[in-house]
Parts: structure tokens; C-alpha cells; sequence
């Protein structure tokens, strides 16, 4: 408590003078400074991240904007899936100054060398492609030769997985090209695209005689174009549009890549803002923490003010201006550190992007970063802040000051809700759905209240059933879960909110390993083979079954466009902007079979399964009761197909659930046997290998025998979404920490600036008798039942949180592992307990005396 000269002469006749109340807030700041800044560092953390994360976003999209002509390589790209008509190639070939050709599809490889085979994305190309941006390849000058001989340009990932040099040979299909040179990056590739799907350029003149490109084949056809500055491509391309889409033609501009890859990144950005931000939330928590005790050892001081003459409104405004400027210098702190954490974001997000991503200072995040420092200071901090109002002069002679209940302020309900509106509002600033804002809104708020709840109920637990038959030191330490002064609200709610957050980040990524984890039974296939043409589905599973390995299914697959849902068109539901899911599905292709069953894993939902088609009746199809609803068709409708030309109209049969989690070929739409047999198509066999080396074996003999037939090793997939996860994980845990370590300071702070409360106490027990080691145990016991209490109500949230997540996100099933759950429910209560007992130190070595001086 200030000294009475250290008070300025109070000012009566102007109740708002700033000038009298700015000097106050300064002078009464001067002894607590140290305890003022330890509110605000619970927040720096968040802002240094959200400044981090704006920062990043701002530079992405300048950066996306500066190389989006280098990340499409072309003015104008149209595209399709199927060989081009006769009547749009002229159209084709008319355009642009300058045009190039490209051809793409998987297609295995075959290294003579080393022996060693791989599926690749092969890319046959013709002309001056990329005219923005370079394929940048060793030796340089790779990339323009190449295209003059019969060479080929390699992903540099294959290179070191195979040891070639340039010089070196690999086998497309039947034809043998040399390596001409490593393939460092091509026109938008990214980090993973290369470990997923490594690229191999090779001349299109040579594609015929590789024999890959034949009836059937999964090819895709890309047309780029360059333009003279004069054109207007964005708009030829809109007048081009109907013209395109009667062909079945897709097309991409600058403009539109602009805005594709800007999209992509939004849930990115998203999750990182949404992680940054509640480390944010949690961050407020150990504001409204230190404020409420700050202001508690402040009860003296505001009443003496009040003796004085200050009015409520000016002890209010005092204290505000502290916070306010605290919260000013925290913020600035935020963001200036969140700057720098900018400068690391890239290296950590490279496999993610597209762009080389700049590291220039955002002054538009510093400022969104301190604006937002100071809204969240000034809300959290009103929380305590409010019941100022209510000290009146006679604290100065009362021994305890009583909080007005809820109920009896309205001033509180209001700050409740002004608070809980941020949160919504700026939640769906970052997510722009009202549907995920309101999930996440009441996530949050649900979260705070059973924790808010649990601390409560165990007060009037413990109070209502007080344990008399345990020991002193016991009792002791559990009835200050009670005692006035207590810490129980403040800790549960942010050690079991930080907990939680902890947790569910943990569990979604271990749901995540899970969807992708194969399984390692013997039954299971592990070696998928595509591409198969009919005259060589026999002849292929003869030499598997040669080599001891069984045939576990074999599949036909029929490409094919749905051109009409219940009558409509994809041009009728483009009026329809609610219809969006139905006009998705008539642009996509769709890869389905026929067969006269169900597998096992299929399971029909609602109507009838029909599993061979009449002559003369219609033809009933099952799709996929998930797909069903999102396109908007029910058992009865009806769909009209485009099967490579041919029309085909069929009625919904039945819908089925599908578990995409088995390792076998599933699909959205079925179609009964007797309507497909005759159109193009190829096959897919599945086998199981049970060695690496075999795998090999079996891998070269299929590419020597039939070349044109693309081949999945399941482990090697495994191995590279493994990789993917691991770098998605550490993504995670990089902004899980910001959350983490607030969780600490937060539990720091609550506890370091809750030890003054607790000098009297521990002064009074060493004056009647108690040892240092008795006061030590009582301690300890204290944070032991407050940090297990916290860490179980967190864990018990994010294992609800996390099963909510799995059964309704993920689709899929949710079993915890409880090792690594004891473990951290450990870990935190410990951690509680020693940094209670490392906080409480000083109170120790305090003398009983102290406890009769009135600064305590």
C-alpha cells in the first residue's frame, strides 16, 4: 500500500481529470510494476504467435500473387482427363503466341543399373513450357536439351533412391531413355508432391513408341498457352468457357491459380491462427488470474482513495490505466517476438508450399497483434476489474472484502458477454463459416465451464466433506482447496484447459497415424497393381500366382462423367448456389465397377441391392451413402452417364456405407453386372508380398513383361506418409508449444503472484509451531490435489473432444493410448507440485514478525 504522501491532493471538481489520474496509476504502479508484468507475459506468447502466423499469411499471398505465373508456367493451361475430340482440336491449336503440349499419367520406371523399379508421374511434353519460371534441373541447361533427344529429366529424390547419374538409362514402358539431368523442382511442385509422386520429363514425341499411351489409359491432356500483353486472358477464357465445357475441357489462368492456391493455404492459416489463439484464451486466464489477486492486495489502497474523496469510477479508471499500459508494452513485446518467430515459419512449412515464401516485416500484423494484445488486456482484466466499483471506504476497517455475486452486478453478465462475442467474432473472422465458429465457440465456452463447474463442486465437496480422521498436514493442505484465497478455480480452469488442449492435439495425430497405419496381417494386400488391359487381366495373374503370391481381388474399373442429376444439368444447378455438392458431382469423373455382390466391406443403408441388371428394365446402381447426401439423390432418382461416349441412364437403388479404412478397392458408385462388360476399361489385382526383396522381384518381372501395367507398393506409400505425418506432426507441435509454454507461465504466474496470499497464512502457522517441513508438505499437498484434479478433467475433455472428432470428423474409430495419457496426467501434476513448492520458497524464510507489518 502506497505511503499518504505518495497520493496526490484528490481532485473534486472534475470527477474525470486524466491528468491527476494517469499520475496516480503511475505512482501506485511503482511497487508492483514486477506483479503488473507478470499478467501481461501471460499473453505474449499468443500474440507473438497470431503476429507470427499474420505475418506468414500476409507474405504468402504477396508472394502467391508475385509467382502465381511462374506456379502455372502459362497464361492460359486447359486440361482434360479423356482424349480430345476431333471438333476441339482446332479450336486447340489456334491459340495463344506460343503453345505446348503435355501429356501426364503414373506410370512405373525401370532403372537397368540398379535394377530397381518405382511408380512416377510421368510428364511427356513438347514445346517452350514453362514461359514463366524455370524447370530448374543439374546441369542446368538439362532442362532445354532434353527435349531435343531421347533423354529424360529425373526427380532428384529417385536419383539418390536408385544412385543414377546423368548419363544413366531408365525404361518407360518399352522404350529406354538416358537421363539428361536431375530434376530439382518444376512449375508448382511442392516438397511432397516429389516424395508422393516423383516427376519424369520426357519428350512427347517419343509417347507412342513407349506404348503407354493406348485406349484406356488414365492420361491427362494439358494445353499451355502464352499471350501478348494486350490480351485480356481472364476474359477470353470466360468467352471461351461454354465452347470448353462442351468438351468436357477445363481450364486455369493466372488469375484463377491466384485464387486456387490461396484457398488451399486458408485451412492452413486457419489451423495455425486457431492454434495460436488459444494459446491466446489461455493466455487470458492468467490475466484475469493476476488481476483478480492483484486487485484483492489492492482493497486497502482503493478504499483509502475512496476516504480521500475519489469517486468509484476514478479508483476504476486508475487501475485500468495500469492495465492498459502494461498491456501496451506486453503487446509490443508479442509482436516484436512474433516477428521473429516469422523468420523460422517457412523453414518449417517448406514441404507445404508451392512459392518460396519472403520473410519481410508485416506491419499489418504488428498492428493487428498489438490492437488485438490490448482488447484481450482490457476484457479479461475487466473481469476482476469491475468489482473496484464496490469498495467503499469502510474496507478500510474490515478485516475481508465479499465479491458481489453475479447476480447482483449486471456490469459482470455484460463483460461475460462482451467476451464470449469476441471469441465468436473473431473465431469466424479466421474460419468464415458460421457453422465452425459456433462449434468452436461452444467448444471453448463448454470447456471453460465444466471446468469452471468441476472447481466449484470440488470446493463444496471438500468443504461439505471434510476428511476430520485424516492427519494434520493432510487436512491442512486439502481445506486450502476451500479457504479464502484459494487457487482452485484459477488453476483447474487454466492447467485443465492447457491439458486439454495438449491432449486432443495429441490424440488427433495418433487418429490420423491410424487412418493411414496398414495393417501388417498376412491377408491383407500390400501390392496394387492398375492399369491392367483386358487381354492381359490372365496372362498377369498366371505369372503372380508363378511366383507364390495369391490374388486376393481382381477388379474392372470403367471410366465414365455423370452428365444429369434428376433431370438436371451441371449448367441448370450453376444457377443454384445452394446446389453446389450436386454441380461438384457432375464436373468430376468417376472411376466405378460392376459386380453381381457386395463386399464385405459394404453394407446397404436403405433400399434394395441389385446385383444383375434384366434386359428391358431399368439399371439400379448403389452409391455411397456419404457421397448421396452430398450431391443431393436419394433411392428412386434418377442419373444420367457419359461411359466414354456413351449414354447411360440408371435409377439409385440402394446407398451403402463403406469402410474406407480396408485396404481393398472401394467405391462411391457400383453398378450391377450385365450393363459394363463391354465398355473400355482396365483392371486392378491385389496381392500381398511378404518380403522386400520378393517385393522387388516381382515389381521387375511385371515391368519387363507388360510395361504399360502401373504398380502401388503399399509399404513404400506407408513409408512416405509416415514422413508426411511426421513433418505434419512437428507443424503441430511447433504451434502447440506457443500453447504449452503459456500453459506454464500462466501456471507460473497464477502461482508465483497467488504466493503473496498465502505469506500471512504460512507467518501465522510458524508463529503457533509449525516447521518448515510441515508448511512444506501442506504445499505441496495443496497443488497435488489442485494439479491432479486439473490434469484429469483436461484429459477426461480432450479423450471427449477427440472421440467427438474421430466419430463424426474422421469417420473413424477411437482407441487411446492410456501409456502416454498416464504419463502427462504425471508429468502435469508433478510439474504443479513443483512449481507451487518452487514459487513458495520465499514464504518460508519469511520471520513470524513480518506478519505484523502492513505491507506484507
Amino acid at each position: 500500500m502506497p505511503e499518504l504522501n505518495d497520493i496526490p491532493e484528490v481532485q473534486h471538481k472534475s470527477p474525470l481529470n486524466f491528468s491527476w489520474l494517469i499520475l496516480m496509476a503511475w505512482r501506485d504502479s511503482r511497487r508492483n510494476r514486477s506483479r503488473l508484468f507478470l499478467f501481461i507475459s501471460s499473453i505474449i506468447l499468443g500474440i507473438a504467435a497470431l503476429v507470427a502466423i499474420y505475418s506468414f499469411e500476409y507474405n504468402l499471398k504477396k508472394d502467391i500473387d508475385s509467382q502465381a505465373k511462374s506456379l502455372l508456367g502459362a497464361d492460359l493451361v486447359i486440361e482434360t482427363n479423356k482424349t480430345v475430340s476431333e471438333d476441339a482440336m482446332p479450336m486447340l491449336m489456334k491459340l495463344g503466341d506460343k503453345r505446348s503440349e503435355e501429356r501426364a499419367f503414373a506410370s512405373m520406371i525401370y532403372f537397368p543399373k540398379s535394377e530397381g523399379t518405382r511408380l512416377v508421374n510421368v510428364r511427356a511434353l513438347s514445346g517452350e513450357y514453362p514461359y514463366y519460371g524455370d524447370i530448374e534441373t543439374s546441369p542446368a541447361t538439362a532442362s532445354r536439351t532434353f527435349r531435343l533427344e531421347k533423354r529424360a529429366l529425373v526427380d532428384k529424390t529417385l536419383m539418390l533412391q536408385f544412385d543414377a547419374k546423368p548419363g544413366d538409362s531408365i525404361k518407360v514402358g518399352e522404350l529406354t531413355f538416358e537421363i539428361a539431368g536431375v530434376l530439382n523442382k518444376a512449375p508448382g511442385q511442392t516438397g511432397f508432391n516429389s516424395s508422393v509422386a516423383p516427376i519424369v520429363y520426357i519428350p512427347l514425341a517419343y509417347l507412342e513408341e513407349t506404348g503407354l499411351s493406348q485406349k484406356g489409359s488414365r492420361i491427362t491432356y494439358n494445353f499451355y498457352y502464352k499471350f501478348g500483353e494486350e490480351v485480356d486472358v481472364q476474359k477470353l477464357a470466360k468467352k471461351l468457357e461454354p465452347q470448353l465445357e462442351k468438351s468436357e475441357l477445363d481450364y486455369e489462368t493466372i488469375e484463377s491459380r491466384k485464387e486456387n492456391t490461396g484457398r488451399s493455404f486458408e485451412d492452413l492459416t486457419e489451423f495455425l491462427a486457431l492454434v495460436g489463439f488459444i494459446a491466446l484464451l489461455l493466455g487470458c486466464i492468467g490475466v484475469a488470474s493476476a488481476i483478480h489477486i492483484y486487485i484483492r492486495e489492492k482493497i486497502n489502497t482503493i478504499a483509502i482513495l475512496r476516504c480521500l474523496g475519489a469517486s468509484s469510477r476514478q479508483a476504476f479508471i486508475i487501475y485500468l490505466i495500469q492495465i492498459v499500459g502494461i498491456g501496451l508494452i506486453g503487446s509490443m513485446i508479442g509482436a516484436l517476438l512474433g516477428t521473429l518467430i516469422q523468420q523460422f515459419l517457412p523453414m518449417v512449412l517448406a514441404d507445404f508450399l508451392p512459392v518460396k515464401i519472403t520473410v519481410a516485416i508485416s506491419w499489418a500484423a504488428i498492428a493487428q497483434g498489438i490492437l488485438l494484445g490490448l482488447i484481450i488486456s482490457i476484457l479479461f482484466a475487466l473481469l476482476p476489474l469491475v468489482s473496484v466499483r464496490n469498495i467503499s471506504p469502510l474496507n478500510t476497517l474490515r478485516l475481508s472484502f465479499q465479491e458481489t455475486s453475479l447476480f447482483k452486478d449486471p456490469v459482470k453478465w455484460l463483460v461475460y458477454f462482451i467476451i464470449v462475442s469476441f471469441v465468436f467474432g473473431f473465431t469466424y473472422l479466421q474460419m468464415g463459416s458460421l457453422k465452425k465458429t459456433v462449434f468452436f465457440t461452444a467448444g471453448v465456452l463448454a470447456g471453460f465451464l465444466v471446468l469452471a463447474a468441476l472447481a466449484y463442486a470440488m470446493m463444496w465437496l471438500a468443504r461439505r466433506y471434510f476428511p476430520s480422521s485424516w492427519s494434520y498436514l493432510w487436512r491442512q493442505g486439502f481445506a486450502n482447496l476451500f479457504r479464502p484465497n484459494n487457487q482452485t478455480l484459477i488453476l483447474v480452469v487454466s492447467i485443465g484447459l492447457g491439458t486439454a488442449f495438449i491432449c486432443t492435439l495429441f490424440f488427433v495425430q495418433d487418429i490420423l497415424i491410424n487412418r493411414v497405419t496398414l495393417s501388417s496381417s498376412k491377408n491383407q494386400p500390400n501390392m496394387v497393381l492398375f492399369d491392367i488391359q483386358s487381354d492381359q487381366k490372365v496372362a498377369v495373374s498366371n505369372l503372380t500366382k508363378s511366383m507364390n503370391l495369391p490374388v486376393l481381388q481382381e477388379v474392372p474399373i470403367v471410366n465414365m462423367r455423370m452428365t444429369e442429376i434428376k433431370g438436371r444439368t451441371a449448367a441448370d444447378y450453376k444457377k443454384d448456389s445452394v446446389a453446389w455438392g450436386a454441380m461438384r458431382g457432375l464436373e468430376r469423373e468417376y472411376r466405378v465397377t460392376y459386380r453381381d455382390s457386395l463386399s464385405d466391406s459394404e453394407e446397404i443403408i436403405d433400399g434394395k441391392w441389385i446385383g444383375k441388371a434384366e434386359p428391358g428394365k431399368p439399371v439400379y446402381v448403389s452409391i455411397e451413402d456419404g457421397y448421396a447426401r452430398r450431391i443431393g439423390v436419394k433411392v428412386g432418382d434418377e442419373l444420367k452417364f457419359n461411359v466414354q461416349g456413351a449414354p447411360l441412364k440408371a435409377l439409385v437403388g440402394s446407398t451403402r456405407k463403406v469402410d474406407w479404412n480396408r485396404i481393398q478397392t472401394n467405391f462411391i458408385l457400383i453398378f450391377p453386372a450385365g450393363v459394363l462388360e463391354d465398355a473400355p476399361q482396365f483392371h486392378v489385382l491385389l496381392t500381398q508380398v511378404p518380403s522386400n526383396e520378393i517385393s522387388a522381384k516381382y515389381q521387375q518381372a511385371v515391368v519387363r513383361t507388360f510395361p504399360n501395367i502401373s504398380m502401388i507398393d503399399l509399404g513404400l506409400v506407408l513409408s512416405v506418409l509416415d514422413e508426411i505425418l511426421d513433418k505434419m506432426g512437428f507443424v503441430i507441435r511447433f504451434m502447440a508449444a506457443f500453447s504449452i509454454i503459456t500453459g506454464l507461465i500462466v501456471l507460473i504466474s497464477s502461482v508465483l503472484i497467488s504466493k503473496y496470499q498465502r505469506i500471512r497464512e504460512s507467518v501465522l502457522l510458524r508463529t503457533i509451531g509449525a516447521s518448515r517441513k510441515q508448511i512444506l508438505v501442506i504445499t505441496a499437498l495443496e497443488y497435488f490435489f489442485l494439479g491432479a484434479l486439473a490434469a484429469g478433467a483436461g484429459i477426461i475433455l480432450s479423450l471427449l473432444a477427440s472421440w467427438s472428432l474421430a466419430r463424426f470428423t474422421f469417420e473413424t474409430s477411437f482407441t487411446p493410448d492410456i501409456l502416454p495419457v498416464a504419463l502427462l496426467f504425471l508429468i502435469i501434476t508433478s510439474l504443479t507440485v513443483l512449481i507451487g513448492l518452487f514459487n513458495s520458497r520465499g514464504i518460508l524464510n519469511r520471520p513470524p514478525l513480518e506478519v505484523l507489518r502492513s505491507d506484507v
